[in-house]
């Protein structure tokens, strides 16, 4: 898959990125609210390994990197997660490196693949669970027009704890209105 925005290439992951990859996700502080945190080269490389090969399979998770689209430079990436028995609904999560926090490029690649997924797979429904502490997930989602649709309390058993989960979705009927 390659998806172009203003400032962004979101892409196929390769085997060559995955140093890029690992420079990036291997921050444990800045990564905290992430569920997989690589310890070695070769953890991303079994994740590159597993990210799924069709892009648009129900019941999948599927990587793509976020790069500049002039530099190249990797700046993150986004996973996104097919799921229903009717495969219109869809769950987006994303990383990116702190060193491009603050600078747009999260909102950038979420409204680029949430355009994608809308306008061209004509999915129903996306959505996205967010931990209630992780205030900038929280913003973000608000800010590229996500609504909150309830924070369930202890309700995922996550790094051997209960935590609580807030859930944002978007309807394509809201988005295409915009």
């Amino acid at each position: 898959m390659q998806l172009f925005t203003e400032r962004l290439l979101l892409r196929d992951i390769t085997i060559e990125d995955k140093q890029a990859i690992f420079d990036y996700r291997s921050d444990s502080e800045t990564n905290k609210f992430q569920s997989w945190i690589p310890e070695t080269l070769e953890d991303v490389d079994r994740f590159i390994q597993r990210n799924n090969k069709e892009f648009n399979q129900p019941e999948s998770w599927y990587q793509v990197l976020i790069t500049d689209k002039e530099t190249k430079a990797v700046i993150g990436d986004v996973g996104i997660h097919f799921f229903g028995s009717e495969n219109l609904q869809v769950e987006l999560g994303i990383t990116l490196d702190k060193n491009f926090h603050g600078k747009g490029y999260a909102s950038e690649a979420l409204k680029g693949v949430i355009n994608f997924l809308f306008n061209d797979l004509k999915k129903h429904r996306i959505m996205a669970s967010v931990d209630p502490d992780n205030i900038d997930s929280l913003h973000l989602m608000e800010r590229i027009g996500f609504r909150k649709e309830g924070h369930f309390v202890k309700s995922l058993f996550w790094k051997n704890n209960w935590v609580d989960d807030v859930i944002y979705a978007l309807l394509q009927e809201d988005w295409i209105k915009k």
